[in-house]
Parts: structure tokens; sequence; C-alpha cells
């Protein structure tokens, strides 16, 4: 079975191009367009993967990341921040507050790629900035 890879991120087009390039390596791809649609799906889907971005309406990243910690069913999901967030600090403020990975946008195919893969084969805290 394809992995599962859920992306909590409020821009259509942000979401329909982490889409094009799962869908390249057969990745089951979910989505949600805020946190709490987000955890609602990681609850009942149960994906390999969850992406999120940081600024999201009415419940940020590190929100999200709390949540799904915190809940018994979600607490094993490797996640990763994918975001804006690209100045000094920003990326090791995200991995400090317990994310699995780091990606910045604008998303790179390839580092995006890689970066699943490191992760769904277990690689500790894998961290790629574009």
């Amino acid at each position: 079975m394809s992995p599962r890879i859920l992306y909590i991120e409020d821009e259509p087009l942000n979401r329909r191009l982490v889409q094009t390039i799962l869908a390249r390596v057969d990745y089951r791809y979910l989505e949600a367009a805020n946190g709490v649609e987000g955890i609602k799906i990681a609850e009942s889907e149960r994906p390999d993967l969850i992406l999120v971005d940081i600024n999201l309406p009415n419940m940020n990243g590190y929100e999200v990341l709390r949540a799904l910690r915190n809940n018994l069913m979600t607490t094993h999901i490797p996640i990763v921040a994918l975001t804006a967030h690209i100045m000094n600090g920003d990326q090791r403020d995200i991995m400090a507050a317990g994310f699995d990975g780091y990606l910045a946008k604008p998303v790179n195919k390839i580092v995006v790629r890689t970066l699943i893969e490191r992760i769904l084969r277990h690689t500790p805290h894998a961290t790629i900035a574009s």
C-alpha cells in the first residue's frame, strides 16, 4: 500500500503543488484546509506522515503539532513543518518545538521527496531547507 501523507495547508495553490509532487511518486495524498480539519483527518486516516504549514488560520502549526502529539491515536506520526518561515532561527525554533522535519517554501520537488523518503524510512529529525 502506498504511504499516506496528510498536508494541512490553507492555501489551495500550495496544496495542489504538493499533491502534484506526491502523485508522481505514488503517495496517497490527503489534505486539510485548517488545523481542526487536519486533526480530524489524522485521527480517522492515521497517515504515515503529516506536512503542516505554520501559519494556519484559527489554529497555527505549533498548536496542531501539540494537539497531535497529545493524542494517543496520532502521537507516533512524524510531522514536518512546511513553511515560509525561513529567517535566522526559524528552523531551530521549529525543530525545537518537536517537528520531525522542516521544509521551506517555495518547495523544491526533489527536496520534498528526499525528506519524505528519509522520514518514512525512520531517519530521525530530517531537516532540509530548500
